[in-house]
């Protein structure tokens, strides 16, 4: 089992153990941050979806993310990456949703926002959204991993913070 998986199964245990589900909205990462809770077993016990929004379409289309955010933020942003997790939230049954946008690279960067720069948001249901941005250095592979190991603690983290959602 690698990192990400063992990551992966605690956070299956800890959701469980709680009764609450995880949903997760990625763009840079691909759908990795799914894998990594599928590759769980017993992940259908707390995971119920995941949306791979790779285009600002897919963001609008399926999570609802404004027009407006995208246009004033971008898509590789704090604001865009709450709207994607309040967005998951809204359409599934999950209690948490993670959401992941960034630039991997190797092109796409800019000074203002360079290759390894990721935000990511982490909501729950009873209305709390946290965002952070995160600059992780190496080559894609390297980056999207950091991402995915990122989103997971973090989630971890404020699972152990929060009190159970009714």
């Amino acid at each position: 089992m690698n990192e990400l998986e063992i990551l992966a199964q605690e956070l299956g245990s800890a959701l469980l153990a709680r009764g609450e589900w995880l949903a997760v909205a990625e763009s840079c990462t691909g759908g990795w941050l799914a894998q990594s809770v599928t590759a769980i077993a017993g992940s259908s016990g707390w995971f119920d979806r995941g949306f791979v929004t790779y285009s600002n379409a897919a963001k609008l289309d399926m999570l609802g993310v404004p027009e407006t955010t995208l246009d004033r933020h971008g898509a590789v942003s704090e604001a865009t990456a709450r709207a994607m997790a309040q967005g998951m939230l809204a359409h599934s049954r999950a209690d948490w949703a993670v959401a992941i946008t960034g630039i991997a690279g190797p092109s796409g960067g800019s000074p203002e926002k360079p290759v390894g720069t990721v935000c990511f948001a982490w909501a729950a249901k009873d209305g709390g959204c946290e965002a952070q941005t995160c600059h992780f250095a190496g080559d894609r592979g390297a980056v999207r991993e950091q991402a995915v190991r990122h989103a997971l603690t973090g989630l971890l983290q404020r699972l152990a913070a929060s009190p159970l959602i009714a």
